[in-house]
């Protein structure tokens, strides 16, 4: 008789989701499910709404990445107005979201992704946290590291308005200069971002790398996937987290394609399943054929390890030396170990601090001139930024009164979500043999899907027409009461 295996919650992520594990009569996996029941539903109810009020509604998807859908948004009403940023717009933006891009990694590192190499991924639960972690690296490490994000999140708040979900983007612009005196305050704190990125990287190097169980179970073949690579890239095909073009590699490395926003959708195409609020994306010029990966895949992969894949080298120069070690070392792109997104993500918190040093230094920085009004009749715009977790898009169309008709989002961990799916089951059919589990073996399959740090209520939406997840009311002891499930439209 087949035996059922839930873990509900999953841990150390955003979000709500659950797994779902079928074992066959011998007690060995059959399948493996990534379920994601919850919904949030922006795209329909931004509907009606004026243009310019997206990039203050669309941050509220999330509490941990609102600066990726803020400027996402900013940047999807740029286009929509048919207007540019002035050049000091442009660099407190991309200053801003480096700034943000280094803080929301190290929380992934130290809190969420880095418990299970920090301290051990079979150690005891209560043990699998940023506790775990402190008691590892020493408090005052731990201290370190939250004066390093406290620092950050307050020069976030002043340019931005708020430390979670800002409010200075506007069509053309910002809606706050820089002065020379907060200048000299980013420029002090740069400094120590690239100081503690630097720490970072010594860090893993000592704790994972020059540990050979962990080596071992990265390069392995239990949480390993061949899919295509998705990331922006700047006209030198280095790492971009604000702009550029999206570039797309195959599983040998090769270009298969890049493209500007207005374009994602001759390239991306979505699937979605009966037992899932998440949508699957594919690639459109291979077509949906299946769940695999290999050489028949049509899947690609974003975030850290995917940008890396997809780029050339770095943007600057310690993060770039970093790279070169990492290539080297899992010998050469492109990389397809999922557990290596850890290594990349510490990679690109150093390029993060070093363009956030760069940036701070930019004579146009502090330029009063910090917008340039629109005067073009919106109709549809597309907005494309590098999220930590992977390439998000934010596409509006609107009447000629700008208020939105249509609102699609592509969100980065949507573009990751087979994959995910597929790496979870592959290491449940990897670690559980014989109808042998345990809390260790259990945390490891979690690990799975943890390596892309993803962030299921950005990621959750309905289709018109589409799914229906039941709701399962169960009594202290776990048995079901009572089953309800929405009807189809």
């Amino acid at each position: 008789m087949t035996r059922r295996i839930t873990v509900d919650p999953i841990t150390r992520l955003e979000g709500h989701g659950r797994i779902e594990i079928f074992l066959n009569d011998q007690g060995n996996v059959e399948r493996a499910f990534f379920q994601v029941p919850e919904l949030r539903g922006f795209e329909k109810f931004c509907q009606g709404r004026p243009a310019e009020e997206m990039a203050r509604i669309t941050p509220r998807i999330c509490g941990v990445c609102p600066t990726a859908h803020h400027l996402a948004s900013t940047k999807a009403l740029d286009d929509l107005f048919r207007v540019a940023p002035t050049p000091a717009a442009r660099a407190i933006r991309e200053m801003f979201y480096n700034m943000f891009m280094f803080e929301d990694h190290l929380l992934h590192f130290y809190f969420l992704g880095g418990p299970d190499f920090i301290v051990g991924p079979k150690a005891p639960r209560a043990e699998r946290n940023i506790l775990g972690v402190a008691a590892k690296v020493g408090l005052q490490t731990a201290g370190e590291l939250i004066a390093m994000r406290r620092m950050v999140r307050e020069l976030m708040e002043e340019i931005g308005g708020k430390a979670i979900h800002p409010v200075f983007g506007l069509p053309g612009g910002v809606a706050k200069r820089v002065n020379e005196e907060q200048r000299e305050r980013l420029i002090r704190v740069a400094a120590k971002a690239v100081d503690f990125a630097a720490f970072t990287l010594k860090a893993f190097e000592d704790l994972v790398l020059q540990n050979p169980e962990y080596v071992e179970l990265i390069t392995g073949d239990t949480y390993t996937l061949e899919t295509y690579y998705m990331g922006l890239v700047d006209e030198q095909n280095r790492v971009n987290f604000y702009d550029g073009q999206v570039r797309i590699v195959d599983l040998r490395g090769r270009e298969f394609g890049r493209f500007k926003g207005i374009d994602y959708l001759e390239w991306i195409g979505e699937h979605v399943e009966p037992w899932s609020y998440i949508k699957f994306p594919f690639l459109k010029k291979i077509g949906w054929n299946g769940w695999r990966d290999g050489d028949q895949t049509c899947f690609y992969r974003v975030a850290p390890l995917a940008r890396l894949n997809a780029a050339d080298r770095m943007a600057s120069p310690r993060a770039q030396e970093a790279y070169q070690h990492f290539c080297q070392t899992l010998g050469g792109k492109p990389i397809h170990f999922t557990l290596a997104y850890h290594w990349a993500r510490v990679i690109e918190i150093m390029q993060a601090a070093e363009e956030f040093y760069r940036l701070a230094h930019v004579p146009e920085l502090t330029d009063p001139e910090i917008r340039n009004l629109p005067s073009e009749t919106p109709t549809q715009g597309v907005g494309i930024i590098e999220a930590p977790r992977g390439t998000l898009i934010h596409h509006y169309k609107t009447d000629s009164n700008g208020l939105i008709t249509e609102a699609n989002l592509i969100v980065a961990t949507v573009n990751n979500s087979a994959s995910i799916s597929m790496n979870i089951e592959k290491a449940a059919k990897a670690l559980i043999l014989n109808g042998e589990v345990d809390d260790g073996l259990l945390n490891m399959v979690e690990m799975a899907f943890r390596a892309y740090d993803p962030c299921l209520a950005c990621a959750t939406h309905q289709l018109p027409g589409g799914i229906s997840i039941p709701i399962i009311l169960r009594d202290r002891r776990g048995n079901i009461l009572r089953e309800i499930r929405t009807a189809r439209k």
